[in-house]
């Protein structure tokens, strides 16, 4: 073990290798300071390794299922001779060892040192780290966060949107428990590739918190499309056979059981009371607006502050951290009003900004644009899905101040639309617009 008073010194280090802490030094590194980053698991952290990135080739193979299966509504022949699950895994999997392999020399060409290992506070400027420390001015927590397991009995006869990566086999019938995004991007996946599946949700829709809107078109839609919803479930235990015992009866026949019931921050035993740094009962640690924990030369970033669990918000916040203190941009900081985001459901959501309820809340004027239809894309099959969307509109100029879309395509259109709301744009700047057509997205500069 090396001598615990050989430390060594850094201008930043970043606990967490995920995309807040890599943020934050990678843009330190431009400007010539001295930089390190820490991790305990795998280079990239969730976003990377189980989370959006593996999640979103899965939905592209759902997709591709639902396409092959669509097929014939436009005149194609098609037979489904195979899919092999193992293809996948094995093709997804080393997609993302590529990912993790790159970082290795583009972290050494940017001087950046990667420390493999669990990085534990020991004082406001130490870490430690396999038994050596290292110093620093500035430390950057970001540290992630992980799936939450109930305290339930029979728990551990469950698995978590990790395991679901681990999956060896596409599972016949599909228990996920929780109908928020990790849940319903789940089982719109399992759903697609082939899986019966069954949804159990406290609340009494889907993706609690959205517009009512988007949350009856996906319980409409997903329950035409063969997903069981349960909701209003509170889940009392789980046998070992994975029957699940519930408020509302026995359910069983499940291959797996999914956990999606949210997530938990990773600051537990990361030595927060050897530096003073605060955190709350849930473990978050609360900031200012420039990522600023209760320690001045301590600052948090990412999943870990329990504000809007983005991988791109968390990139934008560690840059415009490393902007602020070391390129002079004294007011530079994430604004986190107005940030776009996507559900990749089946089909997507997108949406950014207040729902219908949250504007009436904060506004004397509210007006509401609405349209619900059958895409143009599906107008020939006999399964099709909804595109709705919504505008909320705020003020006597109709400020856009909340935007809401399902439907296919609905992740790369609202990127576009997300500029101008950020930029305050109003209901007559939409309508000045000229659409594109034939599309769905032209329905957003034409409501009326």
């Amino acid at each position: 073990m090396t001598n615990n008073t050989q430390t060594k010194h850094y201008d930043i280090i970043a606990i967490g290798a995920g995309s807040g802490g890599l943020s934050a030094v990678e843009r330190a590194s431009e400007y010539g300071k001295k930089c390190a980053v820490i991790e305990v698991k795998t280079i990239g952290g969730t976003c990377v390794n189980v989370g959006c990135v593996p999640k979103k080739v899965m939905w592209f193979a759902a997709n591709t299922a639902t396409q092959i299966n669509s097929a014939k509504g436009f005149g194609f022949d098609v037979e489904l001779k195979n899919f092999s699950w193992k293809t996948l895994k094995e093709g997804r999997d080393n997609y993302i060892k590529g990912i993790t392999t790159w970082y290795d020399g583009y972290l050494e060409d940017l001087g950046i040192d990667y420390i493999h290992g669990f990085g534990k506070l020991v004082d406001q400027n130490t870490i430690s780290v396999n038994g050596r420390l290292y110093s620093a001015d500035t430390i950057v927590l970001s540290p992630g966060g992980e799936p939450t397991v109930p305290h339930i009995e029979g728990a551990e006869y469950g698995i978590t949107s990790d395991g679901f990566f681990e999956l060896e086999a596409l599972p016949k019938k599909v228990a996920v428990i929780g109908g928020g995004y990790i849940g319903v991007e789940l089982a719109g996946v399992l759903n697609a590739l082939g899986s019966t599946v069954e949804i159990f949700g406290r609340s009494d829709k889907l993706l609690r918190g959205f517009d009512p809107m988007i949350q009856d078109a996906l319980d409409k839609d997903y329950t035409n499309h063969g997903i069981e919803l349960h909701h209003g479930t509170q889940i009392d235990k789980i046998s070992k056979d994975k029957t699940i015992y519930t408020n509302k009866g026995e359910f069983s026949g499940f291959d797996v059981i999914i956990w999606a019931v949210g997530r938990n921050p990773m600051t537990q035993h990361l030595g927060l009371e050897n530096a003073g740094v605060n955190a709350n009962q849930r473990g978050f640690i609360p900031t200012d607006k420039f990522q600023t924990t209760n320690i001045k030369h301590i600052f948090a970033l990412g999943d870990a502050t329990g504000r809007a669990p983005l991988t791109p918000v968390a990139i934008a916040a560690g840059r415009r951290l490393s902007d602020r203190l070391y390129n002079n941009m004294t007011d530079r900081h994430l604004d986190y009003d107005n940030i776009a985001t996507v559900v990749f459901s089946h089909p997507p959501i997108g949406t950014i900004g207040l729902t219908e309820e949250e504007a009436n809340d904060k506004f004397d004027q509210v007006k509401v644009y609405k349209s619900e239809f059958t895409p143009m894309a599906d107008a020939l099959l006999d399964h099709k899905t909804t595109t709705a969307l919504k505008l909320v509109c705020a003020g006597n100029d109709e400020k856009v101040v909340g935007c809401h879309i399902m439907g296919h395509g609905a992740d790369e259109m609202l990127q576009g639309f997300a500029v101008a709301i950020k930029m305050g744009a109003t209901k007559k700047q939409f309508d000045d617009t000229v659409a594109i057509h034939p599309s769905s997205a032209e329905e957003l500069v034409t409501m009326r």
